[in-house]
């Protein structure tokens, strides 16, 4: 799959890959929602893959307009909003709401650069605004699958709970065996009893600094072609 980026600003990196390898387990189907989009790698890939009825949302519209100009040129379908996704306004209720989301803590060194910046500090869309919105827009048995700071994994449980959206499945990413978690992707889904799993670690290296074998599967499952150029 060839898809653009921009030359300067945001571009997604080895995360995005990793959600869409988890988040392909679940087999989405139906209409799937992803929030945050940027140039749409995630959702592009599980519209792919998956028979799904995409829609996009980015409060960038540099971004937004990458992700609608990668749809076309790999031949799928999409619907596309502009804004922030928790003003979003929609009649309509989803199986699957996805997102990378900024969540970078703001109390740090930020970019100065306008499109780094909004999309990767959580001011930009605070996690109880976030999840609460996400509520509204689930359908009762939905699902609410993305990544986040691992050492916010607090704040993510408080406020799935309070929302009705039970963490099923959590799996810890580490980019050593030996090195502290920085992400984690959780997913949750609206109104289940289940009991929360916590799956075996995901190590993205090896000793010697080489993929380990899951890492080098989600590379080669996602098979992308990344051209940077402004669109």
């Amino acid at each position: 799959m060839f898809l653009y980026q921009p030359t300067s600003g945001y571009c997604y990196n080895s995360d995005s890959i990793f959600l869409y390898d988890f988040i392909s387990a679940f087999k989405p189907k139906g209409k799937l929602l992803d929030v945050g989009c940027g140039v749409g790698i995630i959702s592009l890939l599980l519209s792919r893959d998956f028979n799904i009825e995409t829609t996009i949302i980015d409060k960038q519209e540099k971004m937004l307009n990458y992700a609608k100009h990668n749809y076309a040129i790999n031949h799928l379908e999409v619907k596309s909003h502009l804004g922030d996704f928790t003003e979003m306004e929609t009649e309509e209720k989803f199986d699957f709401i996805v997102s990378n989301p900024p969540f970078y803590d703001s109390r740090v060194t930020q970019s100065e650069n306008t499109h780094l910046n909004i999309a990767r500090y959580a001011h930009h869309l605070p996690i109880a605004d976030f999840i609460a919105k996400v509520k509204q827009l689930l359908k009762p048995r939905g699902w609410f699958i993305f990544c986040y700071d691992a050492k916010q994994i607090d704040l993510l449980l408080h406020h799935l709970k309070i929302n009705g959206i039970n963490p099923e499945k959590i799996q810890f990413v580490h980019s050593k065996l030996d090195r502290e978690s920085k992400l984690v992707m959780i997913a949750a889904r609206m109104n289940s009893k289940s009991m929360t799993q916590i799956l075996p670690p995901f190590v993205v290296f090896d000793d010697d600094s080489i993929y380990r074998e899951k890492a080098m599967k989600a590379f080669e499952k996602a098979n992308t072609n990344s051209i940077k150029g402004d669109y």
